[in-house]
C-alpha cells in the first residue's frame, strides 16, 4: 500500500435537534460573540430562528449576517467580512447551505488573520490562522462542514477555490431536522451531488486511499438507498438523517481524495447559466462517466451493486455499464432534467463551455482518463442529446 495523508475536522456532533445546542458547542470551541453566516430564504422560513433563540438563551447573543446568495460574489464575503470586525466578533458559525458554510470559512479566515481575500485563493495560500468555526448544514450534498474548501464568485462567470487545512471548522454540527423542510428539487440536485462527491473520490486519480475509499462507498450506500424516499416524503426524518450522514462521509471522503471531470465540466454550467450546482453535477454525471468507462471500469464495477441497490452480473465492462443506467434512472425517478438541452443550455454555446472546463485543470488533474478540449466538447454534445 502507498503512503496517504488523511485530514479531516476535529469534532462532528450528529443527533436530532442538535442545532439547539449550539452553545456548548461554541463554548467548547472558545466562542462567546458569534457571528452567524446565513442566507435570506432561510431566515424568511424561520428556520434560524430557534438556532439563534437558544443561543441567546445560554448567553450568547449572535450577530447575524443573513445575505448570503447561492454563488457568492467576493463583496459578499467582504461584507459579513466588515459586520464581524465592526461588532467585535470572536467566532463565526454557519448555518446553510454549501454557500452559507464557504462564506463563514473563509470570514473566519479574514478576521482572525491578516491576509487580503486576493491572498487567499488557491491551494495552502492560507499563512495565518482564523477564529474559531462551527459549521451547521442545512442541506444532503455538499459536505461542506467537513472540507478544507471554500469556492468563491470572482466575476461574471468566473469562480476561485480557497483550499486549506485550515478551513476545517471546530465542530461540524449534523441535525437533520434542519433538512425536513427542503423542497424536493433541492433535496434531488443537492444528493446527486453528494453522490458525485463519492463516485469521484473513489475513482480520484490523486490521492484515493483506503479510508476515503471505504467513507465513499458507506456513503454511496446511505445515498442510493434514501434519495427516492427524502425526495417522495421530505418529513421521513430516518431518510433525511441517512442522507445527511451520506453528504458529510462523502465529503471526508473527496477532502482527501479530490473531484475530478464531472465537476469540471459542471463549473461552467452554474458560471454562465447559473445552473445550481448539483443539478450541473448531474447534467454531465452519466456521460462523464461513460467517458471515463475505458479507464475505470475496474472501480466503477466495484460501486455497481452499492448504487444500483441489487447484485449485478457480469464482466466489469457490464456492472458498470449497469451503474450508469441505474443513475440515468435515479436522476429520471428524482424529476431532474436528463439533458443540457432540458435545462436550458444553449446548443452554440458548448464549444465555450468546453473552453472553460479546460480551465479547470486543478481538477482534471484527477480525472482516472485525460481529458482535453475535444474530449469536453464531445461530452457536452452527448450531455446535450442524452441516452441514445
Amino acid at each position: 500500500m502507498q503512503g496517504f495523508e488523511f485530514n479531516t475536522v476535529k469534532r462532528i456532533i450528529s443527533g436530532a435537534g442538535s442545532s439547539l445546542q449550539l452553545a456548548e458547542q461554541c463554548r467548547h470551541a472558545g466562542i462567546a460573540r458569534p457571528l452567524l453566516v446565513t442566507d435570506p430564504g432561510l431566515m424568511a422560513i424561520g428556520l434560524v430562528q430557534p438556532v439563534l433563540a437558544a443561543l441567546e438563551s445560554e448567553g450568547l447573543a449572535a450577530v447575524v449576517f443573513d445575505q448570503v446568495r447561492e454563488d457568492p460574489p467576493e463583496a459578499t464575503v467582504l461584507a459579513a467580512a466588515d459586520l464581524g470586525r465592526s461588532q467585535g466578533v470572536d467566532g463565526v458559525i454557519a448555518v446553510g447551505g454549501g454557500s452559507s458554510m464557504d462564506v463563514a470559512k473563509v470570514v473566519a479566515v479574514l478576521l482572525g488573520g491578516q491576509q487580503a481575500l486576493a491572498q487567499l485563493y488557491g491551494v495552502g495560500n492560507v499563512a495565518g490562522g482564523r477564529l474559531p468555526l462551527v459549521l451547521v448544514p442545512t442541506t444532503a450534498g455538499t459536505g461542506s462542514e467537513v472540507t478544507p474548501v471554500a469556492v468563491i464568485t470572482t466575476g461574471e462567470t468566473t469562480k476561485a477555490g480557497v483550499s486549506s487545512p485550515v478551513l476545517l471548522p471546530d465542530v461540524a454540527v449534523l441535525d437533520a431536522d434542519l433538512t425536513l423542510g427542503l423542497p424536493p428539487a433541492v433535496t434531488a440536485m443537492t444528493g446527486v451531488d453528494a453522490m458525485v462527491h463519492a463516485i469521484e473520490a473513489y475513482t480520484s486519480r490523486h490521492r484515493k486511499n483506503p479510508i476515503s475509499d471505504n467513507l465513499a462507498r458507506q456513503a454511496l450506500h446511505l445515498l442510493a438507498r434514501n434519495i427516492r424516499t427524502a425526495v417522495q416524503d421530505g418529513k421521513n426524518r430516518e431518510a433525511r438523517e441517512n442522507m445527511l450522514l451520506g453528504a458529510c462521509l462523502a465529503g471526508q471522503a473527496f477532502a482527501n481524495a479530490p473531484v475530478a471531470a464531472v465537476h469540471a465540466l459542471a463549473y461552467p454550467l452554474g458560471g454562465h447559466y447559473h445552473i445550481p450546482h448539483g443539478l450541473s453535477n448531474s447534467l454531465v454525471l452519466p456521460t462523464v462517466l461513460e467517458f471515463n468507462t475505458p479507464s475505470a471500469f475496474g472501480l466503477y464495477a466495484e460501486l455497481a451493486e452499492i448504487v444500483v441497490g441489487a447484485p449485478v452480473e457480469g464482466s466489469a465492462e457490464a456492472k458498470t455499464a449497469a451503474m450508469i443506467r441505474a443513475l440515468r434512472e435515479l436522476i429520471d425517478d428524482v424529476s431532474l432534467p436528463a439533458t443540457l438541452q432540458a435545462a436550458g443550455v444553449d446548443e452554440d454555446k458548448l464549444e465555450m463551455l468546453a473552453e472553460d472546463a479546460m480551465l479547470q485543470q486543478r481538477l482534471l488533474v484527477n480525472n482516472p482518463r485525460d481529458v482535453d478540449y475535444e474530449d469536453a466538447l464531445a461530452i457536452y454534445r452527448a450531455a446535450y442529446r442524452g441516452a441514445a
